[in-house]
């Protein structure tokens, strides 16, 4: 897969992520996916964990992530300027931010995701 070809698969899977459909993600990372735990800090090892932490983080907040940007890194890994939102459940605006998503690849799946505040 091409960089703009990554570029493009991040862009729809962030769609996916704020429309909640956590099965078109899933389908797009390895199965042993080294992913960053932004919410409650630390790693998540393995696509069945990201599905749980999603699934609890849904339950708790609102989360949205607009891709602003993209940038192809040296080593092939995508980097992606996001604007973050996250609202209670009710809600209520709880945090706003960019952050950058630094995203690398295994053949044409996602096997890590790292968070640069």
């Amino acid at each position: 897969m091409t960089a703009v070809g990554r570029a493009q698969l991040i862009a729809a899977l962030y769609a996916a992520f704020n429309a909640r459909r956590i099965d078109v993600v899933l389908e797009h990372l390895s199965d042993d996916v080294d992913w960053a735990n932004a919410w409650e800090g630390g790693r998540l090892r393995g696509s069945e964990t990201v599905r749980e932490y999603w699934t609890r983080q849904w339950s708790e907040i609102d989360p949205t992530v607009e891709p602003r940007g993209f940038t192809t890194l040296a080593d092939g890994r995508i980097a992606v300027e996001v604007h973050q939102t996250v609202r209670g459940l009710d809600g209520s605006l709880l945090g706003e931010a960019d952050v950058t998503h630094v995203f690398g690849f295994d053949g044409d799946l996602i096997a890590r995701m790292d968070v640069q505040e």
